[in-house]
């Protein structure tokens, strides 16, 4: 073969190899960072994203059965909004836990709320957890929480000073919140 010709085939074969084994590696880099676990909350995000909305959930009081909640979604709140979730009355203290899988995305005291935590779940419907006594110790954003899982504690903190404990708990998917009592009622 001439050198004119171009490279010869063993040439061709070697750079097919190279450029298969560098394929190989990069596929193996991009799986093994894909699976460490600084990328376990954007995978947990990633995979929720992917699932359907639950049809029922556990009440996420502990102790408390669903028939001893009252349905007050919707209920005026003020003069110019309404109840967007349902109260859980319990003892002061009383554990709050993760009703689904899903990543913590804040832990806060502000406004209404006072203490809260915001966990987005399956189909990305974001879960919301206020009035807290306090959180659990080294609660962080970006943590990935299973089902049952301690957040909290049900207390008294933003607007629910002065009332009986208890903890609020909303559900917010693509269109806002929902009445969040249904899906409670239907946990077995």
């Amino acid at each position: 073969m001439s050198p004119a010709s171009g490279p010869s085939l063993a040439r061709r074969l070697r750079r097919w190899i190279v450029a298969l084994l560098l394929l190989g590696v990069v596929g193996v880099s991009a799986m093994t960072l894909w699976n460490s676990e600084w990328l376990k909350a954007p995978r947990a995000l990633w995979e929720l994203s992917r699932m359907p909305p639950p049809d029922a959930l556990p009440v996420p009081v502990e102790g408390v059965a669903a028939r001893r909640i009252a349905d007050t979604f919707g209920a005026p709140r003020g003069r110019d909004r309404t109840h967007a979730g349902v109260d859980i009355f319990a003892k002061r203290g009383t554990p709050v836990r993760s009703v689904t899988r899903g990543v913590v995305v804040a832990v806060r005291d502000t406004g209404l709320g006072g203490r809260q935590v915001w966990v987005v779940g399956p189909a990305r419907e974001r879960y919301y957890y206020a009035h807290l006594e306090d959180w659990r110790a080294g609660l962080q954003e970006g943590e990935v929480v299973a089902e049952g899982d301690l957040l909290g504690y049900v207390g008294t903190t933003g607007n629910a000073a002065g009332t009986p404990p208890h903890l609020h708990w909303g559900i917010y998917g693509a269109n806002g919140a929902y009445d969040p009592l249904p899906l409670l009622k239907a946990w077995k």
